[in-house]
């Protein structure tokens, strides 16, 4: 045994984090581990220095594991879109699908999926795997790859997070447990109470209760912890408030970033937030924009679609006005034309005409990890988009153009970059008039270590650790009783 699945009672309930929170823990004791997701369903994803793609939320848990992540962290990815959802398997971009379309790939998913963690597991000396959702969902257990078809098929210990801040959450573990089949309750070893605010005390009864009823211990109560700022994958976190990631400044600098539809790679924006003074707001209209310094048009997974929903909340006027950064799909939409008859097939539509280029999407996605400068500032990024840009005016800025009080790139993460993050804060408070001086010594990756550093704290300090050893040493404990009613057998 050298593997542990990170299950939760709902989405967002804190697996990715908990995961993270165990690899750093497992990493600063010295141990060889990785992080795995068998599926991801996100739109936040990033490339692999071996060219794959990923989501971003096993990306941060290599991070934390102090590794570079790989294909194999997270073998198959879902991308929905307005009529299914694009398949990435083994890092590479496979085919759109929909429910019914689905079903028919399932057996290539596992295959990959299992695949994946079996190498993971002859590499490292321990892998942390999280669940999608919850392994709850009766309606697709026949078809389940991510959670206890995974631990069944991979004999793995369970544990189950559930979010008490959310409310509800011993009946939700308990629920969990009590809707699956015998087999995969075996499995289940303990529970994980996260975002508790307040006295353990208070909470003791509940947990002993808890242990009662299902013969199964509450191995944690991770406190809440403001200010985590750490790549997030599930719409239900998306736009939170998570805390000031610096404490605010007399003088700041508004950031609005336009909160699309079908947004994706929105953690572009949190090394932004690092800034003092550097106020970062997601806003849906015209009117929340409106003083803003810089607004950002995101990624998005429906440009054309997203492009129209822009112009019908009449945020298309303010971007006129003010300084504004398009990133991928944001910076396709400044773009004079565009013709798409891969995306939407809407063929071709006017952009927003802020940008001198032209714009055409191809089926083949770009994948890639460039390096380049920008205002004398070295910049590594990656890259993942099907739209390709043609420039013929304006200045070169990174591999996209700048006009005016418009900027706009394809490439990702620049801004997590501190230099170039600087000298392009400085510019955008020229542009905008404003009194702002950036700080001069910003470390957003040594912010991000110090968040994943928390996180590994939280678990040496709230979770029995012992119990973790033993789970990972010899599985799910030998002889757990049954809660009724359970579930149908799975196929």
């Amino acid at each position: 045994m050298n593997a542990i699945l990170v299950a939760g009672t709902t989405s967002d309930a804190g697996k990715s984090v908990v995961t993270a929170g165990l690899c750093r823990w497992l990493a600063r004791q010295g141990v060889r581990v990785a992080p795995f997701k068998a599926q991801n369903m996100s739109l936040n994803s990033t490339v692999t220095p071996g060219g794959a793609e990923i989501g971003r939320a096993q990306a941060m848990q290599a991070a934390a594991c102090g590794v570079e992540p790989t294909a194999d962290m997270n073998p198959v990815l879902l991308k929905p879109g307005a009529g299914g959802s694009q398949v990435v398997i083994d890092g590479r971009a496979v085919g759109e699908v929909d429910a019914l379309g689905y079903g028919a790939m399932r057996e290539r998913m596992r295959a990959a999926s299992l695949a994946g963690l079996a190498r993971l597991r002859e590499r490292y000396d321990v892998v942390v795997c999280e669940g999608a959702g919850s392994p709850a969902e009766i309606n697709l257990r026949a078809g389940d790859i991510a959670n206890m078809g995974l631990a069944r098929a991979a004999d793995l210990p369970v544990v189950v997070v559930g979010d008490i801040d959310r409310g509800g959450v011993f009946a939700s573990m308990f629920g969990t447990l009590a809707l699956l089949e015998e087999e995969d309750q075996a499995l289940v070893a303990g529970f994980v109470v996260n975002k508790f605010r307040g006295d353990r005390s208070l909470l003791e009864p509940g947990l002993e209760m808890l242990r009662n009823l299902t013969g199964r211990p509450v191995l944690g109560v991770l406190p809440w912890l403001d200010g985590l700022w750490l790549d997030v994958e599930d719409s239900l976190a998306f736009g939170v408030d998570r805390g000031p990631m610096t404490p605010p400044l007399a003088r700041t600098l508004r950031v609005a970033v336009v909160r699309l539809p079908r947004i994706s790679n929105f953690t572009d924006i949190d090394a932004l937030a690092v800034e003092p003074g550097v106020d970062v707001r997601f806003v849906t209209s015209a009117e929340e924009a409106a003083d803003a310094d810089l607004v950002v048009l995101p990624g998005s997974r429906a440009t054309v679609r997203d492009l129209a929903w822009v112009r019908e909340r009449g945020i298309d006027r303010v971007l006129a006005d003010r300084p504004v950064l398009g990133i991928c799909g944001g910076y396709q939409m400044l773009a004079e034309s565009i013709r798409d008859e891969v995306e939407s097939e809407a063929g071709s539509v006017p952009g927003l005409g802020l940008l001198p280029t032209m714009v055409e999407f191809a089926e083949e996605k770009k994948l890639g990890r460039p390096v380049g400068r920008a205002y004398g500032q070295r910049v590594e990024a990656y890259e993942i988009h099907h739209g390709r840009v043609s420039v013929h005016g304006g200045e070169p800025f990174l591999d996209g153009c700048r006009r005016g009080r418009a900027w706009g790139t394809t490439w990702h993460g620049a801004l997590e970059n501190d230099g170039f993050r600087r000298a392009f804060l400085t510019e955008v408070a020229r542009a905008a008039g404003r009194d702002f001086v950036v700080a001069p010594d910003t470390d957003f990756a040594a912010a991000r270590a110090e968040r994943l550093d928390a996180l590994g704290d939280l678990v040496a300090e709230h979770v029995d650790t012992g119990a973790v050893w033993r789970l990972l040493g010899r599985g799910a404990p030998k002889g757990m009783p049954f809660i009724p009613p359970g579930a149908p057998g799975a196929s």
